[in-house]
């Protein structure tokens, strides 16, 4: 089975073509993404209508790059995949669209993918560290700049969210913190570069909800806590030890806090399925190497796998998408092409209510 996958969520332009037969040991062949970090950096972020621009611009060159790359023509598809939300609904619709004219047009079925639910299997698409698949069900950190939440994924389309955050996601933490110490955008990948240069014990900050029962995330006070800590420094420019040193205890504070949250949620976990299944961390975030080390030592320790996508393959990309696709069509689940664009779109719609956590819990 091969599939075309199309993500137009935010600020990448992706395509993806991705197939169930691992072929010299890979199931991908081909992922383009076309990045528009130059158009957003004079914002220090993501602007919409720019975004949305970009996409149209770029997506039909994109999927046209990919299906070259893979060697395919559109006849030689199973079925078209395109992130149908959430995300930034401009976006969204550009790739909605572009998805429903090619499966129009080639006969296709058309699959619109949840972009949780992408992130959420990309680890069933590249395996384990040795390779390995990774069945159902497992324990799903899901970390990212709009999204923190511990799931168990029990199938495709079947998630019993756990925790997740009542304000901040900590990927935005770590784009504010950045941009607040001037690091410029993305923050994340910056300030984790940052970081390795610095003292993880020099600025006391606070652990959210650390040691509270559950497993629920908050991350507002902690980057509340560093625009007061460089307002408390001398006045004039940040030296870059300060920076450093800030960048580093910010660092180790949330990996307190993702090793507290998801010792809870592994209780939980065990307790609904007591065979157990690994930790699996995705999303933008779970490319930090320093978080990624923070959790495999709380999975030693409880003698759990930890599992993770390559990290060029927990940014968006249309990989991810395509394999979500490629397992819903496993499964008979297609759309019909009136299917309309989710600005939101939550993985488990009927998990209780979170105070102050917002639509997107």
């Amino acid at each position: 089975m091969i599939i075309l996958g199309i993500e137009t969520s935010c600020d990448e332009t992706a395509a993806a073509v991705v197939d169930d037969s691992r072929t010299g040991g890979n199931r991908i062949r081909s992922n383009v993404v076309l990045s528009q970090l130059d158009a957003h950096r004079p914002y220090g972020g993501v602007v919409p209508e720019i975004a949305a621009r970009a996409h149209v611009e770029a997506v039909d060159e994109i999927v046209a790059e990919a299906m070259r790359d893979a060697g395919l023509d559109f006849g030689d598809l199973d079925g078209v995949a395109v992130t149908g939300g959430p995300g930034l609904i401009g976006g969204v619709m550009v790739g909605v669209m572009t998805a429903k004219a090619i499966a129009y047009a080639h006969q296709l079925p058309f699959i619109a993918v949840n972009h949780l639910e992408a992130h959420a299997l990309t680890v069933r698409l590249t395996g384990d560290a040795d390779g390995g698949d990774i069945p159902f069900p497992y324990l799903l950190l899901l970390v990212s700049g709009g999204h923190c939440q511990l799931l168990c994924v029990e199938g495709v389309g079947k998630y019993t969210r756990l925790g997740t955050t009542v304000d901040d996601a900590l990927g935005e933490a770590f784009d504010k913190s950045a941009k607040m110490l001037g690091l410029g955008y993305p923050g994340g990948p910056a300030l984790e570069r940052c970081a390795a240069a610095g003292d993880d014990q020099r600025f006391p900050l606070p652990r959210p909800m650390l040691k509270r029962e559950g497993c629920h995330f908050s991350f507002s006070g902690l980057k509340t806590k560093v625009r007061q800590t460089i307002e408390a420094l001398p006045p004039g420019d940040l030296k870059d030890q300060d920076v450093a040193d800030l960048c580093a205890s910010f660092q180790r504070a949330a990996g307190d806090v993702l090793a507290d949250r998801c010792g809870n949620g592994i209780d939980m976990f065990l307790g609904l399925y007591p065979e157990g299944g690994p930790l699996v961390v995705a999303g933008g975030v779970a490319a930090n190497q320093y978080l990624r080390r923070r959790l495999k030592d709380l999975c030693d320790r409880r003698g759990i796998r930890l599992a993770a996508p390559p990290p060029a393959l927990c940014t968006d990309n249309g990989a991810m998408v395509a394999w979500a696709g490629l397992e819903r069509l496993r499964n008979g689940d297609t759309e019909h092409l009136d299917f309309k664009p989710r600005p939101r779109w939550p993985l488990d719609p009927d998990a209780e209510p979170v105070a102050y956590a917002g639509a997107k819990a």
